[in-house]
């Protein structure tokens, strides 16, 4: 098993964890707010955790609201709440290899149909039995190859 293959195990797996979470709503007014006031915290009481003014909350609460917080803000506010941030991304296929596969697909049917509609073009057509056989062939090389142009 080459080295890239076995980081890619690695890394599905830890990623595997977090799919369930894909299903959790954001609360509305935010992680921060929805903790902060579930625990019967005042923006006060959590400004002084952080030396930060009561309007200062009420901007880490907004920023984080609209998506602009930082990732480092975040863990602060996680150590003064005594949590722990915990993040992670999700493939959209459901895994790595799924992810993988679908772009080696996409590119490898982009290479035949090219060369298909050439081969037409000089009256050397192949069946859609032979393109699809191809597409596999192709996107097999292209999985075990993992180019750069996968990306592009």
């Amino acid at each position: 098993m080459g080295k890239k293959s076995l980081q890619l195990q690695q890394l599905n797996s830890k990623m595997l964890v977090f799919a369930s979470l894909k299903q959790v709503a954001i609360p509305p007014t935010g992680w921060i707010k929805a903790i902060r006031t579930a625990i019967g915290m005042s923006m006060q009481q959590l400004g002084n955790k952080l030396n930060v003014s009561k309007q200062g909350i009420l901007d880490i609460e907004k920023r984080e609201k609209d998506g602009s917080i930082t990732i480092k803000s975040l863990k602060e506010i996680a150590r003064a709440l005594d949590m722990q941030l915990v993040y992670g991304f999700v493939p959209n296929d459901g895994s790595l290899d799924a992810l993988i596969e679908k772009r080696a697909t996409d590119l490898a049917t982009k290479i035949v149909l090219r060369t298909s509609n050439t081969m037409k073009l000089e009256d050397q057509g192949n069946t859609n039995k032979r393109i699809e056989k191809a597409i596999k062939e192709r996107a097999e090389e292209i999985k075990n190859e993992m180019p750069k142009i996968l990306w592009d």
